[in-house]
């Protein structure tokens, strides 16, 4: 099944990509090149150590970056939502992909094979920069999770895990009239990311609303609109 509609298209690019310009015909031309792939609850997407043939964005639904350790243990890397790209290291690299891809529900995903991948590098104007500079920031992210890893506490580890997914999933939305930024984030994301419990997770947000510093909803955070928090996202899933 190709594109349905240049809509969600343009989200992926702009959710990615939001110095890209493109024009009608350039999004015409790209979605043609485009298949969706639908999954159902459970179904893999690609497996840990195979060589894809596509990147990939998420149209609807949610993916599960997974990674499997010898004993068999599994270890959530991140729940992917639209309009994020995945998969995009072991696709450019030719190498094998350093983890699974699963859905974790009903999805929706757009595929970027090799032809609509060349077609953006040279027919886009500002896609490879880009790119680029979307792998640069992951890349920083790594960096910064593995720094956090080794030198940092508990409760450091838990902020930064939090203003990172502030950046990545607020990124392109306005603060409210009272200056906070809202966004989806479950707790065992941030338990992935800051390398701690669920329930140090539990504790440290309370604490934190407590303190008038985050508010709390189902699925949802909520925190105080900051430089940092609106800085680009700098994830660790490739």
């Amino acid at each position: 099944m190709r594109a349905s509609g240049g809509a969600e298209l343009l989200r992926v690019l702009q959710g990615n990509f939001p110095q890209l310009a493109p024009d009608a015909a350039q999004l015409q031309a790209l979605q043609r090149l485009l298949p969706v792939r639908r999954l159902a609850a459970g179904a893999g997407l690609f497996a840990q150590g195979q060589r894809t043939q596509a990147f990939y964005a998420v149209l609807q639904g949610e993916i599960g970056a997974r990674l499997s350790a010898a004993d068999g243990r599994v270890s959530v890397l991140e729940h992917v939502r639209a309009p994020r790209l995945f998969g995009l290291a072991a696709f450019v690299t030719g190498q094998p992909s350093n983890y699974e891809a699963v859905a974790l529900r009903a999805s929706r995903v757009l595929v970027f094979g090799p032809e609509a991948y060349r077609y953006a590098m040279d027919e886009l104007p500002g896609f490879a920069r880009a790119l680029m500079r979307e792998f640069a920031l992951r890349y920083e992210g790594t960096l910064r999770l593995l720094e956090a890893a080794r030198h940092r506490s508990a409760a450091e580890r838990f902020e930064l895990a939090l203003a990172q997914l502030a950046r990545e999933r607020g990124a392109g939305q306005a603060p409210d009239d009272a200056g906070w930024l809202s966004f989806r984030a479950t707790q065992t994301e941030l338990a992935a990311l800051a390398n701690v419990s669920r329930q140090t997770v539990n504790q440290l947000l309370r604490a934190a609303a407590a303190a008038g510093r985050l508010r709390l909803a189902y699925g949802r955070l909520a925190l105080r609109a900051t430089s940092d928090i609106r800085a680009d996202p700098a994830s660790g899933s490739r």
